[in-house]
């Protein structure tokens, strides 16, 4: 069996999904604040069928989308983490970090303070040489996430397969860290 991981920040727990995510999940993934840059809201149905995944992923690999938690609260605030991308996108294979996060926690840092420790994770734990984001060209709160991360910006924009050619969407920004730009930054 294949041991789960779950980090730890000093405001956070990552963690892997429990039942009582997938209704703020669901309710997250209707607002159209937190999904504006995505094709649609999803369906509650849609909504369980993607933390399913999230979760099974988990199982499997150790690691994944996690959960996120709040200390202080005890509240599901979102997820981040680590995910093999499944697109055929023009630089894969590749390791992404991604993070989506309800508007309230919005600003407070949240994002940043939990992709750092899943950067560590990825770079110390799974040794991983290199990881990318990506994100809507103008999408401009996470890019900046991206940015405070350390990450670097490729120069070309790139065209999203999973979105229909013409569509406001598809053109993405692409970053990317490997783990010697990382060391770098963490001395």
């Amino acid at each position: 069996m294949t041991k789960v991981f779950e980090l730890e920040t000093e405001r956070l727990y990552i963690r892997q999904w429990k039942e009582s995510d997938y209704s703020p999940f669901a309710k997250m993934s209707a607002d159209e604040r937190v999904m504006e840059f995505f094709p649609s809201v999803f369906t509650t149905e849609e909504s369980d069928e993607k933390v399913n995944i999230k979760k099974s992923l988990i199982q499997k690999h150790g690691w994944g989308f996690w959960a996120l938690e709040e200390k202080s609260s005890n509240k599901f605030i979102g997820f981040t983490g680590l995910h093999i991308s499944s697109n055929e996108l023009p630089f894969s294979p590749c390791i992404e970090i991604g993070w989506r996060i309800f508007p309230e926690y919005w600003g407070k840092g949240f994002a940043t303070e939990a992709a750092h420790e899943c950067l560590r994770f990825g770079f110390e734990d799974l040794n991983l040489d290199q990881i990318v984001s990506f994100a809507v060209k103008n999408n401009f709160k996470s890019l900046a996430v991206m940015e405070r991360l350390g990450m670097f910006k490729d120069p070309e924009n790139f065209e999203h397969p999973a979105i229909p050619i013409g569509h406001k969407l598809r053109q993405h920004s692409l970053y990317r860290l490997s783990k010697l730009q990382w060391r770098a930054a963490a001395v």
